[in-house]
């Protein structure tokens, strides 16, 4: 019944559909690299000369876990995001940096409250989970 007032027809799109598709995810990821191209700390991370290829893999990751297309899997199979960020010294410093600038991508796309909240949890989980190294103060 397409006009039952108590239908509630969004609830079965994805959480990608429901804040804009690919449009919304790549402006997350950059406001995020133009971030991480500036800082001092989490740059030395990406070895490319260009951000581009870092930014293209981060951008298929996010969309296929949303709900998005299944490029990410098709093009470099399971993410095993802690064994892929294993070469590089994740602190808590690096996590909280990473954060910053992920606060300020989440901000810049203006999305209603719950699709932020339910955005910020996860980025604010994975980051912590990706930490594999003390923090500097804590002596090597």
């Amino acid at each position: 019944m397409q006009n039952d007032p108590f239908s509630q027809p969004g609830y079965t799109d994805s959480f990608y559909d429901a804040i804009g598709g690919h449009d919304t995810f790549v402006k997350l990821i950059d406001v995020f690299y133009d971030g991480v191209a500036k800082d001092p700390l989490l740059r030395p991370m990406y070895p490319e000369e260009d951000l581009g290829p870092a930014k293209s893999r981060f951008l298929m990751f996010l969309e296929q876990y949303w709900g998005g297309p299944t490029t990410y899997s098709e093009e470099r199979g399971h993410p095993r995001l802690r064994m892929r960020h294993m070469p590089f010294r994740v602190t808590p410093e690096a996590k909280d940096r990473w954060l910053f600038h992920m606060r300020a991508a989440v901000d810049s796309l203006g999305l209603s409250p719950l699709h932020e909240g339910t955005l910020w949890d996860y980025m604010e989980r994975a980051a912590m989970t990706m930490i594999n190294s003390p923090s500097a103060s804590e002596g090597n």
